[in-house]
């Protein structure tokens, strides 16, 4: 059998190619440029919504797992990639055009969203990205990206018990950097160096260094930090006592869920053992997530928990809340089955997060990738030869 290199296939194609048009004029500079720039911004938009997206972490809420000025590649190929609920978009943006505070998008057309297949459910212990659940000034599908990690699964009961994450009546395993809050009581002020050395951050402050505040307990530092940290500080001179911050059993916050300014502050809890009233961040459920499927019985007791869902999340025509009954085209509903499953997220730093403690459940249809890996670490405080924080670049995340 005959073959040819392929420089004697070139030449053969290039015989039989018909010759050009004398008369046709060659593309200008600037429409090159343009068919250029054309293709590039197709493609960066379609590996952006089907593969992988960078983002940004810009607060402290998954210290120490992920920390402010981490830059992570998030994958869509995990859970699949969803199909745009709002198409007319600016490519390439969220919510603004670059650099302003004009809308990017039109929500004069909404589509129904549909998820492609990925290769994976979400999992436990998951560190997720997706579209935090209580904004409603923008579609679904644009909502404000939050990242957390994901305690809960639907099915599950979940359970807070002085701070340790029960699931199905086990205790969860902690991450282990997540930090808790504590009070460091001191005489005199503590150089800003140790903090450094020892990570511990307050973002609140200019330099991002704690400062000494006058406290009940007396002069103080209120820092977030892991349990090895203060181990650490326990063993210090210069210390006089590290306390742990914690909400005491029985004693509740109104803002946790679902004991927001959505609903009633003292609703009896769905298990009958106590009030909603009764939890705090640190003592919280028992809770069971909604799964696909699952029917439940509405009663004054559980409507709380589920009012969001219908009234939101899933789409219901024709629904409405009065005197805490749900109502649908003005009749009461007795029961109700949940068209997708939720989830329940918690930053790694438990007392300093924005999760879902406080505004409970994330639809499956707001989830929008898995973070996998940290590709850039940038510290905001450092001097600039010690801008970047070499040993995270290219972490795995778990």
């Amino acid at each position: 059998m005959a073959v040819q290199s392929w420089e004697e296939r070139a030449a053969a194609l290039n015989k039989t190619t018909p010759p050009s048009d004398p008369n046709q004029k060659p593309k200008s500079f600037f429409r090159e440029w343009g068919d250029a720039i054309l293709f590039a911004v197709v493609a960066a938009t379609l590996i952006r919504w089907a593969t992988f997206e960078a983002y940004t972490i810009p607060t402290p809420s998954m210290e120490h797992s992920l920390l402010v000025g981490d830059y992570l590649f998030v994958s869509k190929l995990h859970y699949g990639p969803r199909t745009p609920q709002t198409p007319l978009q600016v490519p390439l943006t969220h919510q603004t055009i670059w650099g302003t505070n004009l809308k990017s998008y039109s929500d004069a057309i909404q589509l129904p969203s549909y998820r492609l297949p990925g290769f994976s459910e979400v999992k436990r212990n998951d560190v997720v990205v997706f579209n935090v659940p209580f904004e409603n000034q923008h579609p679904a599908d644009l909502r404000t990206n939050y990242i957390k990690r994901c305690v809960a699964v639907a099915g599950d009961v979940l359970e807070i018990k002085e701070q340790q994450v029960y699931i199905n009546g086990k205790p969860a395993v902690n991450p282990p950097q997540s930090q808790n809050r504590y009070f460091l009581q001191v005489a005199e002020p503590v150089r800003d160096k140790i903090f450094q050395e020892q990570g511990v951050t307050d973002f609140n402050s200019p330099n991002g260094v704690p400062q000494p505040q006058v406290t009940a307990m007396g002069p103080a530092y209120v820092v977030d930090m892991t349990p090895k940290t203060a181990d650490y500080f326990k063993q210090q001179f210069f210390i006089k006592g590290v306390v742990l911050d914690k909400s005491e059993p029985g004693v509740g916050e109104p803002d946790v869920f679902p004991n927001n300014p959505d609903y009633p502050a003292s609703q009896p809890d769905m298990s009958g053992t106590g009030a909603f009233a009764k939890w705090n961040k640190d003592n919280y459920g028992p809770l069971q997530l909604p799964k696909q499927g699952q029917t439940v019985q509405l009663t004054p007791q559980n409507t709380p928990i589920y009012q969001k869902i219908i009234l939101r999340y899933e789409h219901n025509e024709g629904i409405t809340v009065q005197n805490g009954v749900i109502l649908q085209n003005g009749k009461p509903l007795t029961s109700y089955t949940f068209k997708q499953d939720y989830y329940f997220m918690m930053g790694d730093n438990r007392h300093d997060s924005l999760d879902s403690r406080y505004w409970g459940f994330v639809p499956k249809d707001h989830i929008v990738g898995k973070a996998v890996m940290i590709w850039l670490s940038v510290n905001p405080y450092a001097d600039f030869f010690h801008k970047v924080r070499w040993s995270r670049l290219f972490n795995l995340i778990d």
